[in-house]
């Protein structure tokens, strides 16, 4: 992950750090903390499709979702809250 830019107002997640059936609760939370223009890169070993689904439903366009890598093993991920 070290060749990715780093953004201003980007708070680091690594979901993989975090026991499975926590994580979704941590990641609302993590974003719902988080003011409009900030960035959560978040790093996980698989592509949280579900999740996702999750996200855009509770969030609608109030959150972008941008993929910075997409490869077996490591997704990362940049959640931006939008004003």
């Amino acid at each position: 992950m070290s060749d990715i830019q780093p953004r201003n107002n980007v708070h680091a997640f690594d979901a993989r750090g975090v026991a499975r059936r926590l994580r979704h609760a941590a990641i609302f939370g993590a974003l719902q903390s988080l003011d409009a223009g900030e960035t959560m890169r978040f790093v996980n070993d698989h592509d949280p499709l579900p999740l996702l689904a999750q996200l855009r439903q509770a969030f609608g366009e109030a959150l972008g979702i941008d993929y910075v890598r997409r490869e077996p093993g490591e997704i990362v991920i940049d959640f931006q809250v939008r004003g």
